[in-house]
């Protein structure tokens, strides 16, 4: 099943021939938090930006939002997911699917509080020229 799943969302863009490289987006990363494009499509006016985005251990990818829904696959390690009450909404092992809901009201931060660097497939689905998140401050956790 999950490897369907991980075929469904890579398949969801394939049509897509555009490879580009680039660094993460977030508010602020840490240090090594990276993304690479795999693929992009524009369907009137939607984009669809499949990225592999890599977390080393100890990092996070900083307080933000999307302005489309977010729909990734946990290629390895484990990632912790936190909402802007500071509270874990999802922890996501190796294998795991992982929704985002879309919009300022859904703050939230990806951290790896593993040993081992978190690789995620992340499906953007995105406004046209949106950009892949949105800045947001510390919502007041203890924890960035």
């Amino acid at each position: 099943m999950r490897t369907a799943l991980r075929t469904a969302v890579t398949g969801a863009v394939a049509v897509a021939t555009v490879l580009v490289a680039g660094p993460a987006q977030g508010t602020p990363p840490g240090p090594g938090v990276s993304a690479r494009t795999i693929s992009q499509k524009t369907v009137g006016d939607t984009d669809y930006i499949l990225r592999e985005i890599t977390i080393p251990p100890g990092q996070a990818t900083g307080w933000h939002y999307h302005d489309g829904p977010l729909y990734a696959f946990a290629q390895q390690g484990t990632l912790s997911h936190y909402d802007s009450t500071c509270a874990s909404d999802g922890v996501y092992p190796q294998g795991s699917f992982i929704q985002e809901p879309a919009g300022p009201g859904n703050v939230h931060i990806g951290r790896n509080l593993g040993d081992t660097a978190v690789v995620l497939d992340v499906l953007y689905v995105l406004p046209h020229g949106a950009p892949f998140s949105q800045d947001a401050p510390n919502p007041g956790c203890p924890f960035q």
